[in-house]
């Protein structure tokens, strides 16, 4: 691990942690070299699939990619940075629970539309009208309509 500070790769475990979420181990280090304290996080990632694009191309799971599509989705919302992590995190574990080794970047996309469908009507709107590229406002209203009548069998 490189020191931030000034780029040894000597350092010591002072403490580590599991995360709240139970996702990644927190560790406090030492550096050897200039003694500065940092923090880093390990998250485990052998096991989740690779990403099987549009187009046919094959690309490893990248939870920032999901991260920065709810951002965008859910931009000038009320919603919190936590709960967008913990939404990739729920996607991320459902991935590993399926235990396959390659998954469609759609069914990635409809994980994150179903999440969102729960946690904002607007967010989730936004981002279902680029993930699935609406070619007009019929299309458009076909997805609230759907939406309203989910809505209305909760």
């Amino acid at each position: 691990m490189k020191c931030p500070y000034c780029d040894d790769s000597e350092s010591k475990v002072l403490d580590s942690r599991v995360s709240k979420e139970l996702d990644a181990i927190r560790r406090r280090r030492e550096c050897l070299k200039c003694g500065k304290r940092f923090t880093t996080a390990e998250r485990i990632e052998e096991g989740l699939p690779l990403v099987i694009k549009k187009d046919g191309r094959r690309e490893v799971f990248d939870r920032a990619k999901i991260l920065n599509g709810l951002k965008k989705a859910c931009e000038k919302r009320p919603i919190s940075i936590t709960n967008l992590e913990k939404i990739v995190s729920r996607i991320e574990y459902n991935l590993l629970e399926k235990g396959e080794r390659e998954i469609k970047g759609a069914e990635i996309g409809e994980m994150v539309m179903e999440e969102l469908r729960k946690l904002d009507e607007v967010a989730y709107v936004r981002f279902a009208s680029v993930y699935r590229q609406f070619r007009d406002i019929n299309e458009f209203m076909e997805e609230l309509k759907d939406l309203l009548i989910k809505k209305g069998e909760q």
